[in-house]
């Protein structure tokens, strides 16, 4: 976690966003992926061997910096991921 959360009093909870990007797994077939490295390389972009096209997304929330990692972790698992086919890592600050 970066020193960047703050908290406006001490004992209140922290302000945080956490940066989530999610991915198809290695062995799933991605589509969206496989058109888009056949557009590249139709277009003259040489040297993409693959490309895999996933989703980005930055949510603030309040909260105790010593859970927020564990929150994040639940809701990519449970709810922002599948997590039979994607891959998910975020960051915190």
């Amino acid at each position: 976690m970066s020193r960047e959360m703050h908290s406006a009093k001490p004992g209140s909870a922290f302000h945080m966003k956490a940066k989530i990007i999610i991915t198809p797994k290695k062995a799933v077939l991605d589509p969206q992926g496989k058109a888009v490295q056949q557009a590249l390389q139709h277009m003259g972009y040489e040297g993409i061997s693959d490309v895999h096209v996933g989703k980005y997304l930055e949510i603030e929330f309040d909260g105790e910096p010593a859970t927020a990692r564990e929150t994040i972790d639940q809701a990519c698992h449970k709810f922002l991921s599948n997590p039979v086919i994607e891959d998910y890592r975020f960051e915190l600050e």
